[in-house]
């Protein structure tokens, strides 16, 4: 984990700690792992850097609709800290504060309003309209889904490599 600190990129990048934290997530190494890994080795890493690929113009439906399932699933256990199958409004108040922390302009309280009026949000479209006395107990997976139903993440969350063609040097 140490290893990650040297990348300059991440360093100033507000939610760096979930960012590195994924990369040894079991859950996104390995169907049905749990826990966390102490280390990674190359074919870890790049495992974790395919969730990252963009999408290919030969996908059929099934493929593009598996290709961003599991984009979604990286990202749920991103937001899933405590690994329970739900992120709750604490876990998603935790990811909103971090993500508006480098603003000086917002107190932290208008940070946790933000997220609890995006908890709301999710909450009538997971759930419908709850009565006075239900209470959302957090964002499954399913709801996951349908919340990012009609986003265009295939195409959001990818890293672009440059083609740098090698040129010999001769002289």
């Amino acid at each position: 984990k140490e290893n990650f600190d040297s990348i300059p990129d991440l360093e100033f990048n507000p939610i760096r700690g979930k960012i590195v934290h994924a990369f040894f997530d079991k859950r996104n190494l390995r169907p049905e792992s749990d826990g966390l890994a102490d280390e990674i080795n190359f074919e870890d890493f790049l495992t974790i850097m395919s969730y990252f690929r963009p999408i290919e113009m030969n996908m059929d439906e099934e493929q593009l609709d598996r290709f961003r399932k599991e984009k979604l699933k990286f990202l749920f256990h991103m937001y899933d800290s405590d690994r329970d199958g739900k992120i709750t409004l604490q876990e998603y108040r935790n990811v909103v504060e971090e993500l508006l922390s480098g603003n000086p302009h917002l107190e932290k309280d208008s940070a946790r309003s933000i997220a609890d009026g995006a908890m709301m949000e999710a909450a009538s479209i997971c759930v419908g309209q709850m009565g006075p006395d239900q209470v959302y107990e957090g964002i499954t997976f399913e709801d996951f889904l349908k919340m990012w139903q009609g986003i265009d993440i295939e195409t959001k969350m990818h890293v672009r490599f440059l083609n740098m063609e090698t040129i010999a040097h001769c002289y």
